[in-house]
């Protein structure tokens, strides 16, 4: 899948804020700093389209991605921790639960879980309701280049036995590992 145009559309804080269309979305899932924006970033080959930080809790809104004027890009707010009030978090919450269970356009879930950590009980229950509605997913774990062989091996069977699933994607961002699986993956959605 060549991408040549991304841009940026806008960012949603309620469903009345979704951009009107009629072209299928790929949702971006996961904890806060899981490494969702880098991702997107990787996936279009451009730096800083999806806004980064090392802060959790950064994306607070549902970003909307135009990709190729084809299909969008969905960067979700990330779920867990994060640095802000309890009363903030809870309105993510309703924000996602909307877009997920109400957004007729969402086509798919790039699922995201850190390489590094077992997936947390977040993680578990996001990738059971993904089962359970029988949207098309796949689980990437990112940050992989931080992990040595022996590591990798180990986190990739303590992943798959906590999410209970067959496939695993690892993903850099440092050297786009992963890349040409997931585009596959969205290829195969959007065409």
């Amino acid at each position: 899948m060549k991408i040549n145009k991304a841009e940026f559309v806008l960012s949603a804080f309620s469903d009345k804020d979704y951009p009107y269309h009629n072209l299928p979305e790929i949702a971006f899932s996961g904890k806060s700093n899981v490494g969702k924006s880098s991702l997107i970033n990787t996936l279009i080959s451009r730096k800083n389209l999806a806004i980064t930080s090392s802060r959790p809790g950064r994306t607070q809104s549902i970003n909307f991605y135009s990709i190729n004027n084809k299909f969008y890009f969905v960067d979700l707010p990330g779920y867990g921790f994060a640095r802000v009030p309890d009363k903030v978090k809870e309105k993510w919450r309703e924000l996602v639960n909307n877009y997920l269970y109400e957004r007729k356009n969402l086509q798919a879930i790039v699922q995201i879980v850190d390489a590094r950590h077992k997936p947390s009980s977040d993680d578990q229950m996001m990738v059971e309701w993904l089962k359970s509605v029988e949207l098309p997913f796949i689980v990437v774990a990112t940050k992989v280049d931080k992990l040595s062989k022996n590591k990798r091996k180990k986190q990739e069977k303590i992943i798959k036995e906590a999410l209970h699933i067959d496939d695993l994607i690892f993903f850099s961002a440092q050297n786009r590992e992963g890349n040409k699986e997931i585009s596959s993956f969205i290829y195969q959605i959007v065409s």
